[in-house]
């Protein structure tokens, strides 16, 4: 019987609220990878809920060191290194050192580089933050930064941002790197009331769209869902162009369930009804 892939998700993991480690764990569980996590940091909240004095934060960059010590010793192999959000730059050099360490000849990188949405860096990010995770970048096989992240890592004003295909397919190449690496760029508008992503495949040089009907609301958590679902299916062997159409169509889909069920939308998506669906493998 062929082993599940094992997958290293470096998150932070939020008490309430659902995003991070909260969501990537179950969803590549429900895709049939054994996942080992590599908290980053500890959120009381996720950062969708208002400011409060009792707020909790905890930085785990010495928690990251001594974790990957272990890890070491213990010889483990990594089928896919899959990073989203950090806390500080020190904790960006950690996680580069541990992608280098873990990175084998067949192992899959993702970097989700989370700096920020709808054209600012996240208050807990700073411009050395931003830099540092620019570098961070460098080391992935794919990348999967919303427009925000993409006009940061290109050194571009966000409201210069492409909205035709014609200039989204330059921002793919130039994030890309020339082809170096694969690059999947979500929060597109390819066109009205719809909202999705645009691939660059490194492997065939393939650019492609994906886009399902946007919903009226802006929910916490839909790009750790999207990046784990496209992580997943490319564990399955999917081409990157697939990977990004199932990832759109699946948070299209709890965006909408999520609002006819009524709940509140800083809770984040309800996905975890449709889980069962990301079982199948069609």
């Amino acid at each position: 019987m062929k082993q599940a892939p094992h997958v290293a998700a470096i998150h932070d993991l939020s008490g309430m609220g659902r995003c991070s480690l909260g969501i990537v764990l179950p969803v590549l569980s429900a895709m049939g990878c054994w996942c080992s996590a590599l908290p980053t940091a500890y959120l009381s909240a996720s950062t969708i809920f208002p400011p409060s004095d009792r707020f909790v934060f905890r930085d785990l960059t010495g928690e990251m060191s001594g974790s990957s010590e272990h890890w070491k010793e213990l010889g483990v192999h990594f089928d896919a290194l899959y990073s989203g959000f950090v806390g500080s730059a020190e904790q960006i050099e950690v996680l580069g050192a541990f992608l280098r360490d873990f990175r084998g000849a067949d192992t899959l990188v993702m970097v989700d580089p989370v700096m920020g949405d709808w054209g600012k860096p996240y208050r807990t990010y700073t411009p050395l933050m931003c830099e540092k995770m620019c570098e961070l970048a460098e080391l992935a096989d794919v990348i999967t930064p919303n427009l925000t992240e993409a006009a940061i890592l290109l050194g571009e004003d966000y409201h210069s941002a492409p909205r035709t295909e014609a200039g989204l397919r330059i921002w793919l190449e130039r994030l890309s790197e020339g082809g170096r690496r694969s690059v999947i760029l979500t929060g597109i508008h390819p066109e009205k009331d719809m909202v999705g992503a645009a691939s660059f495949d490194r492997e065939s040089g393939e650019t492609a769209f994906s886009a399902a009907r946007e919903e009226p609301a802006e929910f916490p958590g839909t790009g750790d869902l999207f990046a784990s679902v496209a992580l997943g299916e490319l564990l399955r062997g999917r081409s990157l162009k697939q990977a990004t159409a199932r990832a759109v169509e699946f948070v299209g889909r709890s965006a909408r369930r999520t609002l006819e069920l009524g709940t509140p939308i800083r809770e984040g998506v309800q996905y975890e009804g449709l889980l069962g669906e990301l079982t199948e493998i069609g």
